[in-house]
């Protein structure tokens, strides 16, 4: 009889433990290469997933970035993943680089941290304003990269023909930076989240000047590019930059399939913003990790993550 007994209680402990296993939640992240910003986001998400006692079990992976991201996420072969506003907004309308892929079906958790376009000069150039780089040497970044497209956006808008009205330059960041500091190139036009190394390491060796878009140019870029938004990169981001500079910015997301589960799309942006003094130790942008930031919106927000942030008196679009 107490061998039965002592079964019984076996066998309902095992049927508890099970219980217990199956309702944890695996999920993957999908980040970005290595170098990038991304890539340690996507590896301290998931261990402050896995210890934050909410029943998911996460792992990272790294991925070419946002367009496979966004793929990946759409496809259900990852649960979680980052992009690029820009990347994203093309992936949510089924246009540019994802007309062959229709519409995605995403949605987003949260806006992780902006990043804003620069404009870059150095004393001595005569460059103290937007209109005076017309004739000068423009880098406006490398051929199909991502700082190329913004600018390019940048200078329709304004109305400048990058073949007609400055004398334009192609160069990486890297590329850029050496120019800079060598006197190889008026300005250039870089795009990255504040404080970005390239203006750090020209200012550790020239005196920077960063150029405000004029307001009417930021109106007209965001009209048509609804992924963009103003920005001010705040007085003392660089150094003597004694005043804030207005630009525009691209957005960076946790983008989730509009299926994700919804309490699971709660307890992962609630996870993610309350932990956010952990997260900075490793990746500083995550001082945006704030639900007034976090809520930012270029396409509609995930039902779970709405529900967080209605809960912070932030009321964001919800399809």
């Amino acid at each position: 009889m107490k061998k039965k007994v002592l079964l019984a209680v076996a066998m309902v402990c095992l049927v508890a433990f099970v219980g217990t296993a199956y309702a944890v939640t695996y999920i993957t992240i999908v980040s970005g290469g290595l170098g990038g910003t991304y890539y340690p986001l996507g590896g301290i998400l998931a261990e402050v997933y896995n210890k934050a006692g909410i029943d998911v079990k996460a792992t990272s992976r790294a991925t070419s970035a946002s367009r496979e991201n966004c793929r990946l996420v759409a496809s259900g072969r990852a649960q979680v993943g980052m992009s690029m506003g820009s990347t994203l907004y093309q992936a949510y309308t089924g246009t540019e680089a994802f007309e062959e892929d229709g519409a995605l079906p995403l949605r987003i958790l949260m806006h992780m941290y902006p990043a804003p376009h620069h404009i870059v000069t150095v004393k001595g150039t005569g460059i103290t304003k937007f209109e005076d780089i017309l004739g000068k040497r423009v880098s406006v970044g490398a051929p199909g990269g991502g700082d190329q497209v913004l600018t390019n956006m940048i200078l329709d808008a304004a109305g400048i023909n990058p073949e007609k009205d400055i004398k334009r330059q192609q160069l990486t960041q890297p590329e850029g930076v050496m120019a800079l500091k060598d006197g190889n190139v008026d300005v250039v036009f870089w795009n990255f989240a504040t404080p970005g190394s390239a203006v750090l390491e020209v200012a550790a060796v020239r005196e920077i000047v960063l150029i405000p878009i004029p307001e009417d140019v930021v109106e007209r870029v965001v009209k048509k590019y609804p992924f963009m938004f103003p920005y001010k990169i705040p007085k003392g981001t660089y150094p003597k930059q004694d005043k804030d500079v207005l630009t525009v910015a691209d957005g960076n997301f946790l983008i989730v399939n509009k299926d994700l589960d919804e309490d699971l799309a709660y307890k992962l942006v609630k996870t993610t913003i309350e932990h956010r003094e952990e997260i900075m130790q490793s990746v500083p942008q995550a001082t945006h990790f704030v639900p007034e930031e976090a809520s930012v919106a270029i396409i509609p927000v995930h039902p779970g993550a709405a529900r967080y942030f209605k809960e912070h008196g932030i009321e964001v679009p919800v399809e």
